[in-house]
């Protein structure tokens, strides 16, 4: 599905998302990311939802964003709550969807000019 961006919000913004892809800037890429409004795309070493751990989340808080948005892959899925331990401490703001809702949050939050940082599991069916 090929999202609308504008293109002068400077913000990374999600384009486009399918089945074992998401694009960014118009650049598609094929595995797990942190995407933050206003500053890098990174890879995020997570293959799938069950291979989440504390760390993943600890390199979500030293991003200091104002909001996380956790997209899950393509079913959404709650982690285990001692794994957001890292996200409370730190007074961060959390939401959990699948990744295809997570990709439209983010956008409309980053049109709106806030602080968000996306953490996306992106998976093949």
């Amino acid at each position: 599905m090929k999202l609308q961006s504008d293109p002068h919000s400077g913000a990374n913004t999600i384009t486009g998302y399918g089945n074992g892809y998401v694009e960014i800037n118009k650049a598609p890429y094929s595995h797990a990311v942190l995407i933050s409004s206003d500053g890098a795309i990174s890879e995020w070493p997570v293959r799938e939802f069950a291979a989440l751990e504390s760390e993943h989340f600890a390199q979500m808080v030293a991003l200091n964003p104002e909001l996380i948005i956790i997209g899950t892959g393509n079913k959404q899925h709650f982690p285990k709550p001692e794994l957001l331990k890292p996200l409370i401490s730190a007074k961060i703001g959390f939401e959990i969807m699948n990744s295809q809702a997570a990709c439209r949050t983010y956008n409309i939050l980053i049109g709106e000019g806030r602080q968000v940082l996306l953490a996306l599991i992106v998976e093949a069916e």
